[in-house]
């Protein structure tokens, strides 16, 4: 212990030099950090006043309370599509039109025939038949593009343009 004594007081100069030295060195990083933590400061105040003066907690929180809304109304909106699809099963998607003379004597193709059919091949098949001194009108179901009643020649290529055979 004596000896370490001994060497303190020989160099003193030199170690007050040294530790003079080490505080200077410690000021100076000191400050060098204050800068750059005031620098850090600046931006991160500016980063989180945002846009409009809105801190960045106050526009993400804006933001999210959007996107919530956007989800409801992509759920609506499935959910609008999903009965329309529903529906679109069940309706008319597919006609098919033929017109022409049921009757020698009768011109212009005044009698037709027009299949009405879902993509099933569901539906019906309305004829009327022109004649000069009356016109009869006919509708028959059909079920898979096939009638359990007779059908004309006609009213067979109306359900086959409808259905998409022709």
């Amino acid at each position: 212990m004596e000896q370490a004594l001994e060497f303190i007081q020989a160099n003193n100069d030199i170690l007050t030099l040294i530790s003079l030295c080490v505080a200077a060195l410690s000021l100076l990083l000191l400050l060098i950090n204050f800068l750059r933590t005031g620098r850090l400061m600046r931006k991160y105040r500016t980063m989180m006043r945002g846009a409009q003066g809105q801190d960045l907690e106050q526009m993400l929180n804006s933001y999210m309370a959007k996107v919530d809304a956007s989800l409801a109304k992509t759920e609506e909106v499935r959910k609008a599509y999903t009965e329309i699809l529903e529906m679109a099963k069940n309706s008319i998607q597919n006609v098919g039109v033929i017109r022409y003379n049921a009757f020698d004597d009768t011109g212009s193709d005044l009698s037709f025939a027009v299949a009405l059919l879902d993509h099933r091949g569901d539906g019906l098949v309305i004829s009327s038949l022109f004649g000069r001194n009356e016109t009869r009108t006919y509708a028959k179901p059909v079920r898979n593009g096939v009638s359990d009643y007779l059908l004309s020649s006609e009213e067979e290529l109306a359900i086959q343009k409808a259905m998409g055979r022709r």
